[in-house]
């Protein structure tokens, strides 16, 4: 490292001369006669790769001086070779237990000055290279996780599109959903029956999967799906079927894949479950209580709130107050207890998702008064 800058810090001129006499054919060298001034200099503009450091100073000695570089994140990792006439095995072995990379004794000879300088500034190098290594590897992880986030949101997208050419009145369905989905979440992550599942990293994941819950819809056949009116007990019994449609086709995917996609896992229980009640009364595999995975749970009341304030061929949109009463009333049938109490503490914010997420050129507004919806 001919290039290499080197600062030599000496109370003592003599000292400095001839450290500086010594290393200047080699290196770029610079100069301080006191630790404060050493302080200054190491933290300017060029930073030095090395520093020789006497220990024995007035006012700020070569350890104090060390100990405040080591704090300082803009000098903390320049190597620091103590340069002293204390040549007992204690004091070197007191330097190097304070962070100094090496240690040379005064008189100096040339040679050995030398030979640590060029030791420390390739050991400096090589860390460095390390360092832009790792830094280069973060990088590129971060831009392939992003990339394959972005793959990820591009193709649950696209199958959710899916179900919303067959269902023209879906609409913006699967973002309002999506958005309740974490907000409720959110509010539940520090409850103790959801706090050990609602980590961060399974809230982006079930957002990130809620649009996938209706995907079984495209196996419906449009007379039953676009029907402007109640079905018959037997289209009901075909609608129904969705439900495992969905789960069965997202896990024909996950199949594909050699691990599993745990986005995929999460659409598959919100797809399969997400009509399952409280009670055991839903469907398609009559799931009560906490056997109903948390994912399905959260969508339950999501799902119904929306299809609640939502217009549809054969109803009007209901007030979000109203479709607010008809949860609680689900409490303990329908829904979990607890996310409908969560529900309720946030429910400004369901109103809120609701109006920015609506319908507006076809929607009438939540405080339309009408009719209600069989679920």
């Amino acid at each position: 490292m001919t290039d290499a800058t080197i600062l030599i810090v000496d109370d003592q001129p003599t000292n400095l001369a001839v450290l500086a006499q010594l290393l200047q054919p080699t290196y770029q060298v610079r100069a301080a006669n006191s630790g404060v001034r050493a302080l200054q200099v190491a933290a300017s503009v060029p930073k030095p790769d090395l520093i020789l450091l006497d220990v024995m100073m007035p006012d700020m000695d070569g350890l104090t001086v060390l100990t405040q570089l080591k704090a300082n994140p803009v000098t903390r990792d320049i190597p620091v070779i103590f340069v002293t006439a204390m040549n007992s095995s204690e004091d070197e072995e007191y330097g190097l237990e304070h962070g100094a990379a090496d240690y040379i004794t005064k008189p100096i000879t040339p040679a050995v000055v030398q030979a640590r300088v060029r030791t420390q500034l390739e050991a400096k190098q090589a860390r460095d290279w390390l360092h832009n290594q790792n830094a280069f590897l973060e990088a590129e992880v971060a831009r392939r996780l992003a990339e394959n986030d972005s793959i990820q949101f591009v193709s649950i997208r696209a199958l959710a599109h899916l179900a919303e050419i067959r269902d023209p009145e879906t609409g913006n369905h699967l973002r309002r959903t999506q958005q309740y989905i974490e907000a409720l979440a959110l509010q539940l992550r520090s409850h103790p029956r959801f706090a050990a599942t609602l980590t961060d990293r399974a809230i982006q994941l079930l957002t990130k999967s809620a649009p996938l819950h209706d995907i079984g819809k495209v196996g419906i056949p449009d007379h039953i799906l676009l029907k402007p009116g109640k079905l018959t007990p037997d289209e009901w019994e075909i609608m129904k079927t969705h439900a495992k449609m969905g789960s069965d086709a997202i896990e024909r995917a996950e199949s594909d894949n050699e691990q599993p996609v745990d986005f995929l896992t999460l659409g598959k229980e919100i797809a399969h479950w997400h009509h399952e009640k409280w009670d055991g009364s839903g469907y398609p595999d009559g799931l009560s209580g906490d056997d109903i995975p948390i994912s399905a749970r959260l969508m339950a009341l999501a799902d119904v709130f929306d299809a609640l304030i939502s217009p549809r061929v054969y109803k009007l949109a209901m007030p979000a107050e109203q479709a607010r009463d008809i949860i609680v009333t689900g409490r303990d049938k329908h829904f979990d207890p607890d996310i409908v109490d969560a529900f309720l503490v946030i429910f400004d914010q369901f109103v809120a998702i609701a109006r920015h997420f609506s319908e507006s050129a076809q929607t009438p507004s939540l405080d339309t008064i009408t009719a209600g919806l069989n679920i």
